[in-house]
């Protein structure tokens, strides 16, 4: 019997994959944006123990996992929860806090697949907007977002990642009706 490709919610034994893919999703998607130094100090175990936090937190937040049709394998996670922006507080608005797919297993639909479950959790919980934040420099993702109807709302942050590099990124929103 064949796996389906898939987007489904996250349990807690699902940590470990989600952290190894995360950090060859990381060295990968960021290696011009992040300095060498960063993305060598991703660490496994302490993403595992931060996902495992994630996955036990409030119920408003939840943490989704693609997984491949061919192996039935975790390629992809996403995390999504009220907005955590100050100027966005008691509005109606989602944010997408994460969403990444292993290099390996890109362009395939996973991504897609995971930011309808996070839009689609959202919706039901009668969210009405929903933002994600995304490095100023990196194109592909910001094409995907853009692709499916996201755009910037005029916000953006400079995040300091270590001495001497700064990240700006522009806050994307989408309606959700």
């Amino acid at each position: 019997m064949a796996i389906s490709n898939s987007a489904r919610l996250a349990r807690t034994s699902d940590i470990d994959d989600i952290a190894e893919v995360q950090v060859r999703a990381w060295r990968h998607d960021f290696a011009t944006l992040l300095p060498a130094v960063v993305l060598e100090a991703l660490d496994p175990a302490e993403l595992a123990f931060e996902w495992g936090r994630a996955l036990l937190a409030s119920e408003a937040h939840r943490v989704f996992v693609a997984v491949a049709e061919e192996t039935g394998a975790i390629v992809g996670a996403a995390s999504v929860g009220p907005a955590s922006d100050d100027d966005l507080e008691g509005l109606n608005v989602g944010e997408i806090g994460t969403l990444f797919i292993d290099p390996e297993y890109q362009r395939a639909g996973h991504g897609s697949r995971l930011m309808h479950a996070c839009v689609d959790m959202l919706r039901g919980a009668g969210v009405t907007e929903c933002v994600a934040w995304i490095a100023l420099d990196d194109e592909p993702r910001r094409a995907f977002f853009t692709s499916a109807g996201w755009g910037p709302d005029s916000a953006y942050r400079d995040l300091q990642i270590d001495e001497g590099s700064t990240i700006r990124e522009v806050r994307l929103v989408t309606a959700l009706d």
